[in-house]
């Protein structure tokens, strides 16, 4: 297995495609559409076995949003990131339970720690209906799906795996389905907040930086777990990959030509990098400057996504 260091299934793809030389991966089906110049959907769908040992990422679908600028988004920007957002996650949805069946959404994450916070930003920014449909359903639009949330905090804070949590509420709450929401690591600094990955197999908290949880699935919860991650740290071995590539590329176009250089920028260097810091313990996991402007951002577009999908 390779230590992809990321939670993107189409990043597991190209990855695995480049190291093995590969223009398709057996087992794993692609699809891309483009919808303007700013926002463009990619589905990979691993649809057997040998698709899932390729990448490591269980059989079913994965949906990546890419958002250019959001990091200078307008309030119309945003809404239509959420648009394409939300016809993503409806589809997926209804695909695994009827149109009544109350869903019950998850924030992961530490409040606490800004890049770690999206789960629970998310949760405090949704609408919330299973008290009033429970307590006052005369007040209640007919029609009105039961949806109810939680953020669990994590390990260090509570004590408590946060499986073992959600286990409790879905036992006595029993949803029909748990939309998860967590923040991710991509071996892109480009996509920092700026891409939702949307599946339909559940997910495993802390698995991109290495702190792997017991994950949230059907197996492990008994009902359908839809998550929503995005990306919001990158390791240091990403960051400094990326900047030699761009080191490279200038180099390249001053000198027209170079062997070495070409052979270098071919490569992925990230492993070697990797060995490199890793003795040193800088290859720290990180996140820009900005994350605290970019996490509102991304907020509002993912709250906005359940609200009107649910």
């Amino acid at each position: 297995m390779y230590d992809f260091r990321t939670d993107m299934a189409d990043e597991r793809r190209d990855i695995y495609k480049k190291a093995n030389k590969l223009e398709n991966i057996p087992g794993i089906e692609t699809f891309e559409n483009v919808i303007d110049e700013n926002i463009k959907t990619n589905i990979v769908k691993i649809i057997d076995g040998e698709g899932e040992k390729a990448i490591g990422k269980p059989i079913g679908t994965y949906v990546t949003i890419d958002v250019k600028n959001l990091k200078l988004a307008t309030d119309e920007e945003i809404e239509k990131a959420s648009n394409v957002v939300k016809d993503e996650l409806k589809k997926i949805i209804d695909g695994h339970c009827g149109a009544q069946d109350e869903i019950m959404v998850v924030g992961l994450g530490n409040q606490f720690v800004t890049p770690d916070a999206l789960g629970p930003k998310v949760v405090s920014e949704l609408e919330i209906t299973r008290h009033f449909l429970k307590y006052t359903p005369q007040y209640v639009v007919e029609g009105t799906r039961s949806v109810c949330a939680v953020a669990p905090g994590v390990l260090g804070t509570t004590g408590i795996e946060t499986s073992e949590i959600v286990r409790g509420i879905v036992d006595n709450v029993k949803p029909k389905m748990l939309i998860v929401i967590d923040s991710l690591a991509s071996k892109s600094i480009d996509r920092i907040s700026s891409t939702v990955q949307i599946s339909d197999t559940g997910i495993v908290p802390g698995g991109g930086v290495g702190n792997a949880r017991e994950e949230l699935s059907q197996n492990t919860i008994g009902i359908p777990v839809i998550a929503i991650g995005v990306p919001m740290v990158v390791e240091s071995a990403v960051l400094v990959n990326d900047c030699l590539d761009l080191f490279i590329q200038k180099l390249q176009e001053e000198a027209k030509s170079n062997e070495y250089l070409n052979q270098l920028k071919e490569n992925d260097n990230y492993e070697e990098i990797k060995e490199s810091l890793n003795p040193a313990g800088y290859n720290m996991i990180v996140t820009p400057k900005e994350i605290d402007d970019l996490i509102e951002n991304m907020k509002d577009v993912v709250a906005n996504a359940i609200n009107l999908s649910v």
